[in-house]
């Protein structure tokens, strides 16, 4: 597997980098997990990626519906928070057949919640804690997601000059 380690030393950076990374995979299914502690930062994430691709509206954590989905034209992006699950096979009940064997972006927090029942996605997303800032670390399953995440630690890097 592949890996991109990239520091955040704000929400604003958080916010450009999930943004980056929704233009890089923008139309294509993808599968994200996020990793990380409560208050880590995993939907401020998921809320820069909705605006990288043009969302406008509010975008809370799914952490007593579950499930969020936003509709953007032919892509749906669906926003699951699983800490509140018990068993992996309650998925089955909210849709997630359909969620996960559709031309869909879906961005999971607390995908071990789900362990068993969730498919193999194509980014790991980890955050730490550090300092006032996050450390991320991005691991990718294919070498094409690869490059699209050095592109956006580079835009980072470049930002944060």
């Amino acid at each position: 597997m592949n890996e991109q380690t990239v520091y955040c030393s704000s929400e604003q950076q958080q916010m450009l980098l999930g943004g980056c990374l929704a233009q890089a995979f923008a139309g294509r299914p993808l599968l994200i997990f996020l990793h990380g502690d409560l208050g880590a930062g995993k939907t401020t994430l998921v809320r820069g990626y909705l605006r990288g691709l043009g969302y406008e509206g509010a975008v809370r954590s799914p952490t007593y519906t579950l499930v969020e989905p936003y509709p953007l034209g032919d892509l749906t992006v669906y926003h699951l928070d699983l800490y509140r699950l018990s068993d992996p096979e309650e998925l089955e009940f909210l849709g997630g057949r359909e969620i996960f064997s559709g031309n869909h972006q879906v961005l999971v927090e607390w995908p071990e919640k789900g362990r068993g029942w969730l498919p193999e996605p194509d980014l790991h997303l980890i955050l730490h804690h550090r300092g006032h800032g996050r450390r991320l670390e991005l691991r990718c399953k294919t070498v094409d997601c690869m490059r699209q995440v050095a592109r956006c630690a580079a835009l980072l890097s470049e930002a944060e000059s």
